[in-house]
């Protein structure tokens, strides 16, 4: 086994802040900036229960105010509170290290690491062969209005969770037997479960270091030099994007030497493991949206020829007892009644690829048609069962897929899978200075 150092597997032990011991996390700690889009109601109940409390809600814009009236008198308040929090001592750096993350929600529990990764080592770009990738498409466009809060800001928090692929359990996992100094065990607002940090100093990390070395040495193994995929975006993609796109801009201002150290070359995160029980991937489902008072299957009828000229062979059934071993089953609800559409030699890993590539096809040309991304049978049953529309339910990916599939065929198609609900994504508690 060969042993290396931190950056040979694009991450880097930093120093983490967190609030003054004595904060009430439970105030202190909100959910990620990119839940309850729809739902201010959410916000106004989280600002009732904050206060006047230090808190993290005073350190983000939830992204249900980007592109509205008031955005920068926002930022300019989020500006204001990161300088009084650093110079009141609300915040303070613990030495070089990581924070090891147990999280209780919806009766699972998994474990996370909060360390930094290196920008420097991840590309979102279409064909990256970078050792951290995008595990979805991004969206450029996305990117802009989330680096107006990015550039300048002397802090980041992270609510990027990156995943690896440790079949074997033997890099994060072995952590919870390494004695550290517990900083937070809190119950999280509005539902959010329960969260325990264990500072791990970086002295009592080599253990990491080594079992990183092996996993690293049967990746290469496995995809080549220079095709390695270490490391896979589980959540927060246009965040770490937008870090990336921030980082390069501030790259053309420095020296090569100011370059190899500067802080925001690193984007902190939690690396969870993808085989861990407690993450589930469910998976989310389509509805097309036709005009109203046509037929459903017509919708389902173009996909089945979209289907066919993308793949070979796609025919609509009544049952799938027949299907041929290796095809894809996708089934089909619309007013008229329910079905399969049955893909006998697909040429993507996942249903969800081919699927949406024939989607795309169908909203592109009709221009008549739009499509949505939905979570949960019973919902897609209700919009489906609408004249004129069409649902089609997707399996939930299998997690052990995800590395073989980004590796294969890059970056997958958008809203793929979802790594729990609102309130199981990544709350607010740890911060880094970024300069």
């Amino acid at each position: 086994m060969t042993t290396y150092d931190w950056g040979k597997f694009g991450l880097h032990i930093p120093e983490i802040m967190v609030p003054a011991e004595g904060t009430d996390y439970s105030k202190w700690a909100v959910v990620a900036c990119d839940q309850y889009t729809s739902e201010p109601e959410y916000w106004n109940d989280v600002e009732k229960i904050v206060g006047d409390a230090p808190s993290t809600l005073r350190l983000m814009l939830p992204e249900l105010y980007l592109g509205k009236p008031g955005e920068s008198d926002k930022i300019a308040e989020i500006r204001k509170s990161m300088k009084e929090y650093l110079d009141k001592g609300i915040l303070r750096t613990l030495p070089a290290g990581c924070m090891l993350v147990r999280r209780e929600s919806e009766g699972r529990s998994r474990l996370g690491l909060v360390i930094a990764t290196d920008l420097e080592t991840y590309d979102y770009n279409k064909g990256s062969k970078t050792l951290t990738r995008a595990t979805e498409g991004t969206v450029v466009e996305r990117i802009p209005p989330r680096l107006r809060i990015r550039e300048g800001a002397p802090i980041e928090m992270p609510h990027i969770m990156i995943l690896i692929d440790d079949p074997d359990k033997s890099v994060i996992e072995p952590l919870a037997n390494v004695s550290g100094k517990v900083i937070y065990d809190t119950d999280l607002m509005m539902n959010g479960g329960h969260i325990k940090g264990t500072f791990i100093a970086e002295k009592d990390l080599e253990g990491m270091k080594k079992a990183l070395s092996a996993l690293y040495d049967k990746a290469e193994a496995k995809y080549g030099k220079g095709e390695i995929i270490f490391q896979a975006m589980g959540d927060g993609n246009h965040s770490l994007a937008t870090a990336k796109a921030n980082w390069e801009n501030l790259k053309k201002t420095l020296s090569p030497e100011e370059q190899k150290t500067h802080p925001a070359r690193y984007a902190l995160c939690e690396i969870e493991n993808v085989h861990d029980d407690g993450i589930v991937f469910e998976p989310i489902h389509r509805v097309v949206f036709g005009k109203k008072g046509q037929d459903g299957m017509d919708l389902v009828r173009e996909t089945a020829d979209i289907l066919t000229s993308q793949n070979g062979s796609a025919v609509i059934a009544d049952s799938a007892q027949n299907a041929p071993k290796g095809s894809f089953v996708i089934p089909y609800i619309t007013s008229s009644g329910k079905g399969y559409l049955i893909v006998e030699t697909p040429k993507q890993k996942l249903e969800v690829g081919v699927l949406q590539t024939a989607l795309d096809v169908i909203v592109k040309e009709r221009g008549d048609a739009d499509v949505d991304y939905i979570h949960g049978d019973k919902a897609v049953e209700n919009l489906a069962s609408k004249p004129g529309n069409a649902g089609f339910l997707l399996p939930a990916m299998d997690k052990a897929m995800l590395f073989p599939a980004v590796a294969a065929d890059g970056a997958l198609p958008r809203k793929t899978f979802s790594m729990g609900e609102a309130n199981e994504k990544r709350y607010y508690i740890e911060s880094r200075y970024i300069g």
